[in-house]
């Protein structure tokens, strides 16, 4: 809409300038004078795409019937856009061609316009006016608009730092917290538990303290390494990989030395799937049994890992608590980061209570 006023514009001002030079009226028809004045304004609309038409039309008018808005326009979208140096001089030399031939023009047709574009003085006085102040104010309005994006993009750049600064002070915080109460904690379990498994009076106890122990010391080192990435979430090249589907017989196995008995159950051709979906399969699984030791006590669960054409299905169903239990402490918030964590994969996550007593916890992912 913009340009299309300016297309206007220039239609009716060089249309004026037409009408009030001397001897042009009687000297050209109605029709040519209204034709020139609109190639002008419709080269004028077109300068949102390009403004070299425009430049053409007001060399043209300029140099023939000193018809100088389109030039004026033109010499100020030539600042706006041309860069600085060779390009804009190599406009400008053409703009002191186009004075030349108006002056030849001038001379030619004698009158008024010999005394317009002929005389030094007032050919100087239209080149400033024309095209020199138009060039240099689009050149400043150039510059003031690379100024103000240059000044908008360091507020956006240091606005980001700001952001990455309390993000990173958070979670160095967070760090803090972690290992001061949680590291803290897990390693007096460690510690009382390599004591019980030295004073042990059976083998057996002597076995769960162990066993104790050793899956204290791999939370301590899994904590380890979430406090890295926490601390140091570029580095994480130098952390071990997370568990994957792999290592599910040893979280097993953890289980049934805890007194679950957990059998698995595999279905399907196994075959390799994105690690990302692997990793989220061996978090099911955890948080599902994490729940049952919390939950159920010693009860029986069967763990399916099935494979299909294109998902992967895993469930985790566990039997019936035999009497009431004192429930351990938790946040609560392990199945919702679970569903969030399958579901950011494009999968679903189901939890239902079973008619016996018993709980399923059934993920599908694709893969």
């Amino acid at each position: 809409m913009r340009f299309v006023l300016l297309g206007g514009g220039v239609f009716a001002l060089s249309l004026l300038v037409l009408h009030g030079q001397a001897g042009v009226p009687s000297s050209l028809p109605a029709p040519v004078l209204v034709a020139v004045a609109a190639a002008a304004g419709l080269a004028a609309s077109w300068a949102r795409r390009s403004w070299w038409p425009l430049a053409a039309v007001g060399a043209v008018a300029y140099a023939w019937l000193v018809v100088w808005p389109p030039l004026l326009v033109a010499s100020y979208y030539a600042g706006l856009t041309l860069d600085r140096g060779r390009d804009l001089a190599a406009y400008l030399g053409g703009c002191v061609a186009v004075c030349g031939a108006a002056t030849l023009v001038g001379a030619w047709q004698g009158g008024a316009r010999e005394m317009a574009t002929s005389v030094a003085g007032n050919a100087l006085l239209l080149a400033l006016a024309v095209m020199v102040l138009p060039a240099a104010l689009g050149a400043w309005v150039r510059a003031r608009r690379e100024v103000v994006r240059t000044a908008r993009e360091r507020a956006e750049n240091e606005q980001v730092m700001r952001a990455e600064q309390a993000r990173a002070q958070e979670r160095a915080r967070i760090a803090r917290e972690m290992h001061d109460v949680v590291a803290h904690r897990v390693s007096l379990i460690v510690l009382h538990a390599g004591a019980l498994e030295m004073r042990a009076a059976d083998d057996e106890t002597a076995e769960t303290a162990a066993m104790i122990g050793g899956i204290g010391r791999e939370a301590l080192a899994n904590l380890r390494d979430v406090l890295g990435v926490l601390r140091a979430p570029r580095q994480d090249g130098e952390l071990r990989p997370p568990p994957t589907l792999g290592d599910l017989d040893r979280l097993l196995d953890q289980s049934r030395a805890l007194g679950i008995a957990v059998t698995r159950h595999d279905e399907g051709e196994a075959r390799a799937v994105e690690p990302a979906v692997e990793r989220t399969a061996y978090r099911v699984v955890q948080e599902a049994l994490t729940n049952v030791h919390k939950h159920a006590g010693d009860v029986g669960a069967d763990v399916r890992i099935r494979y299909g054409p294109r998902e992967l299905e895993v469930e985790v169903r566990n039997q019936a608590p035999q009497a009431p239990r004192a429930e351990l402490p938790g946040a609560g918030w392990g199945l919702v980061g679970l569903r969030e964590r399958v579901e950011l994969l494009g999968g679903t996550l189901r939890t239902s209570q079973e008619d016996g007593g018993g709980f399923l916890v059934s993920a599908r992912i694709p893969a």
